[in-house]
């Protein structure tokens, strides 16, 4: 939703830094990774500074896109990079969500954030299968951008239950929605 109607849009007002950056475009996606990884060792001990750590990470994984862009480094291999390790972070991030609540007892939203991670995955997976299949499916109320907007907002301001409920509904919308969407233009080729 976020990427469907703001697309590149900071493309331009970053175009200055994305050439000063003098980093490969793989490596912003690397850093962003690690920086991730770390975040998904912190949230158990500590949601605010993970949530900080995220935003870093996700920082990073805004970058990555917009420097291969203005300085044109766009590969095959380095969107298959970022997609790939964007969904292993997605991982990282829900499990440690479910650790998160494992460690208070909470096994109910331990269990929404494996369900959570489920759906995450669900949305990544019918967009690839529908463009996989050559139709357009970038559409949808809850794609990766939102997702992280809502976990950081969640850590940061103690509010992580409710930023898993609107998770997990708006992935679950969003997969039916994009299985709505495949039927209605695949139906007639078969």
């Amino acid at each position: 939703m976020l990427s469907e109607r703001f697309g590149h849009f900071l493309d331009k007002p970053l175009l200055s830094l994305s050439l000063r950056i003098k980093l490969h475009p793989n490596t912003l996606t690397i850093t962003g990774f690690i920086v991730i990884l770390l975040s998904a060792f912190v949230i158990p001990l500590n949601p605010f500074y993970g949530g900080v750590l995220l935003s870093a990470g996700a920082l990073f994984d805004m970058l990555d896109g917009i420097v291969a862009r203005n300085r044109n480094l766009v590969s095959s291999f380095g969107a298959f990079l970022d997609s790939t390790l964007d969904r292993l972070s997605d991982a990282l991030i829900f499990l440690s969500l479910a650790i998160l609540f494992y460690l208070r007892s909470d096994i109910d939203y331990s269990l929404l954030s494996i369900l959570s991670l489920i759906f995450s995955f669900l949305v990544s997976y019918t967009r690839a299968r529908i463009e996989g299949l050559g139709g357009e499916g970038k559409i949808g109320i809850a794609e990766r951008p939102e997702r992280l907007l809502i976990l950081i907002a969640g850590l940061i301001t103690g509010y992580i239950k409710i930023a898993i409920w609107i998770i997990l509904i708006t992935t679950i919308i969003t997969t039916f929605h994009r299985g709505y969407h495949a039927w209605k233009i695949f139906k007639t080729t078969g």
